[in-house]
């Protein structure tokens, strides 16, 4: 198959944290049934996510988001990448945070079968290279919930 012609990215992610804020993302809407996040600073040494929410995750609901997205990196699902073109997007991923200019040709990444995404940033091969998923901190303003949190490094890889 020939490589398709994707947009150019402007940015090099850290393939842990970028695969981990898929995850998080994913279990933000599977627990809450909020979007996505609507903004994201990922690095390698603290990243952070806002979600539009309608009160504060109490501490044990950040437990159990903890805890979620660990047992998603944990299972070891594979990530997995694949082409398709924007109107089959559609129907996979939801594309209203994509860039009018985006290309015709789309890049799916998915977690096993937990998440799929339109992206094209780097991301591991597998969910149990990443490591350690950590809550630093949190806080409630105005709807958002902004979580920060970071990647632990898997030592045993």
């Amino acid at each position: 198959m020939e490589e398709p012609i994707l947009n150019s990215h402007n940015k090099t992610e850290w393939e842990p944290a970028h695969t981990t804020e898929h995850i998080l993302n994913q279990t933000m809407v599977r627990m809450f049934g909020c979007s996505r996040s609507r903004n994201a600073h990922i690095e390698r040494k603290k990243s952070k996510c806002d979600y539009l929410l309608d009160s504060c995750p109490t501490e044990e609901q950040v437990t159990a988001i903890e805890a979620k997205v660990n047992e998603i990196i944990i299972s070891g699902l594979p990530v997995t990448i694949e082409f398709v073109d924007r109107e089959q997007a559609a129907s996979i991923v939801d594309l209203s945070k994509l860039p009018e200019n985006a290309s015709e040709t789309l890049r799916i990444v998915r977690i096993g079968d937990y998440d799929a995404c339109a992206c094209i940033g780097a991301h591991v091969n597998c969910t149990s290279e990443i490591g350690i998923f950590k809550i630093l901190s949190h806080d409630f303003n105005d709807g958002i919930w902004r979580v920060r949190w970071k990647v632990i490094e898997n030592i045993h890889q």
